[in-house]
Formats: structure tokens, C-alpha cells, sequence
């Protein structure tokens, strides 16, 4: 019983600091601006455009489902794609309550409804994860190419201060690590507790190498290429709501996709705030490559984003909102076989 009030409290706790991140970058966005000219801005908006990015963005949920049964099947679990669907929907529902708590939640709902053990799971969305990573490197080097000014303007708006030695001291710690763990985990397999937690690491790492076994290594890039066309086209295409924003190019659109997943990075309720925050910036730094006023380009990034972020949250919502019987029916089918 206590330790079933401590997790709820620390799930309380994890609720409160995750909305008080939110209220705080928030606060960082909202404070100067001028909220006429962005109700203006929102008063006049096409919102079928909104409309076409909401298909995006469902369409990137449906890639991601079928592209996980690909990563799935070399261990041995062929599950159904709908379940999929609905197991990852659920899992960006709770990371709406608790940031970064969708990862174990879609693993635990798939195993509720396939039977796949959430450690192998686990291991297939840390690997999704790795190659969202690679994919969004590829956006950062596109926006290099074609708009390395406005990253500059950008770096030096927010005023992020990255050490490359801290990130290489913390690459070559969990390198050690990881050499440690392979030469001396046999020694510890019969250890209760240890054991346990080196059998959790291996199925972690059975999922992540399950990329080298795939079947079908075509299809697992296209799905990929589908999913991440579908971000941003679901990003791009709320630019031409906007009078002030619906002459922005391609490549302003890899900036935005890039700007808008660093904001979403920061572990806010929702990407509430920092996502809102990350947009201002990312937009007065296009405006100022572009020649224009940078006040107003913060103006009209505020304004993207509480159309953007809101898609977002209506698309999980919903989605999510759905998921919960379509899982408990599947689960009840389950247990009727």
C-alpha cells in the first residue's frame, strides 16, 4: 500500500514540475508581445490548410504502427496492425500527463493485447527513437545547407550555451559502461535483483538489434521516409494558414520541423511553452535572415504555434481518447481465445 501512494505521489510530483515547466517557458514566450496583432493573426487564418496538415499528421501515426510490426517480427511476434496503432496512440496520450512515460505505457498496452514482452518491446521503440534521431540529424543538415543564417540568428536568440566536452565526457561514460556491462554480465546473471535487470538490458538490446535481422529493409525506409514526410509536411502546411507566413519555402519548412522538435525535446506537459517558446525564436530568426522585423516574426511564430501545438494536442487527444476501448476490446478478444 505505501508503495503504491509513494509511485502516486511521485506521479503527482512528476505532473506538477512538468506543468510548472510549461507555465514558465510559456510565461518566457507570451511576455512583450503584442496579443492584437496575434488575434488579428488568428482571426484571419485559412484553417483548411490546418486541416490538410491534421491528415499528416494521422498519416505519420499509421506509418509508425506498421513500421513497428516490421521491427517486431524478427523476434518472433507478427502483431496485428491496428493493435500497433493503438497501442502507440495510447502511449502519446499519457505523455500528455507525464513527459516521457508514453515509451513504457505503449509497450505495456502492446502487451496487454499481443502478449510481446514489454523489455523486447521497450528495445524496438529505443531504436525507433535512434532513428528519429539519424532522421532528424538529416533535417538539421538540409537546414544547414539552405538556411544556415537563420540557425545562427537562432543559436544566438535563445541563447544556448552547449559545451562539446560535457556531451563528449557523457558519450565516452556510457561507452565504458556499456563495454563493462557485456564483459562481466554473465558473473551477476544468477543474482536476484542483478539478474533481473541484465535480463530487462538484453531484451533492450535484442529490440534495438532487431533493425539488423529485418525481412524487409526496403519497406522499414520507406515507412521511415513516409513518417517523417508526413512530419513535416503536418509542420509546413500550417505556414499557409497564415497571410504573413504562406510565401515560406521548403527550406523554411526543414527549419521550422527542426526549431519545433527541439522545443518538444524539453519535458513540458505537451510541449506546452517550450514549444511555444522555440517558435518565437525560430521564427524571429527567419524573419531576420529574411530582412524583416524580428519582433514581428516572434509575433507570427507565437501565432503558428497556437494553431501547430493544438493540432498536436487535438490529434493525441482524440487518438488516444479512442485507443482505450479499441484496447480493452482487443484485450477481452484475448482472453476469449
Amino acid at each position: 500500500m505505501e508503495k503504491k501512494s509513494n509511485k502516486t505521489l511521485k506521479s503527482l510530483l512528476t505532473i506538477v514540475i512538468s506543468l510548472a515547466f510549461a507555465g514558465f517557458f510559456l510565461w518566457l514566450a507570451l511576455r512583450g508581445l503584442d496579443f492584437k496583432v496575434i488575434q488579428k493573426s488568428l482571426a484571419k487564418a485559412n484553417y483548411l490548410w490546418v486541416a490538410f496538415a491534421a491528415v499528416f499528421a494521422l498519416l505519420a501515426y499509421w506509418f509508425r504502427a506498421i513500421r513497428w510490426n516490421l521491427l517486431l517480427e524478427p523476434m518472433g511476434h507478427k502483431i496485428s496492425s491496428s493493435n500497433a496503432l493503438w497501442s502507440l496512440s495510447f502511449g502519446y496520450l499519457m505523455n500528455l500527463t507525464i513527459p516521457r512515460s508514453g515509451e513504457v505505457a505503449r509497450a505495456t498496452a502492446l502487451y496487454g493485447v499481443e502478449k510481446v514482452p514489454v523489455d523486447k518491446s521497450f528495445g524496438t521503440i529505443i531504436l525507433e527513437r535512434v532513428v528519429d534521431l539519424i532522421c532528424m540529424l538529416g533535417f538539421l543538415g538540409l537546414t544547414l545547407i539552405f538556411k544556415y543564417d537563420a540557425i545562427l540568428s537562432f543559436y544566438e536568440n535563445s541563447g544556448v550555451n552547449i559545451n562539446p566536452n560535457k556531451i563528449l565526457l557523457i558519450l565516452g561514460g556510457l561507452a565504458i559502461a556499456g563495454v563493462l556491462f557485456f564483459v562481466f554480465k554473465n558473473k551477476f546473471v544468477n543474482v536476484p535483483v542483478l539478474g533481473k535487470i541484465i535480463g530487462f538490458i538484453d531484451g533492450i538490446i535484442q529490440g534495438l538489434t532487431s533493425i539488423f535481422k529485418l525481412k524487409e529493409k526496403g519497406k522499414f525506409i520507406i515507412y521511415t521516409i513516409g513518417i517523417w514526410v508526413s512530419y513535416y509536411f503536418a509542420a509546413y502546411l500550417v505556414c499557409f494558414a497564415l497571410p504573413e507566413t504562406s510565401d515560406f519555402t521548403f527550406a523554411d519548412g526543414f527549419f521550422i520541423i527542426v526549431v519545433g522538435t527541439l522545443g518538444m525535446i524539453i519535458p513540458a506537459s505537451g510541449g506546452i511553452g517550450a514549444f511555444n517558446l522555440a517558435m518565437k525564436y525560430g521564427f524571429m530568426a527567419l524573419f531576420l535572415a529574411m530582412g524583416k522585423s524580428a519582433e514581428f516574426g516572434g509575433e507570427m511564430g507565437l501565432t503558428y504555434s497556437f494553431i501547430s501545438l493544438p493540432l498536436q494536442i487535438v490529434v493525441m487527444l482524440v487518438m488516444g481518447l479512442i485507443s482505450i476501448p479499441m484496447l480493452a476490446k482487443a484485450r477481452n478478444n484475448l482472453i476469449e481465445e
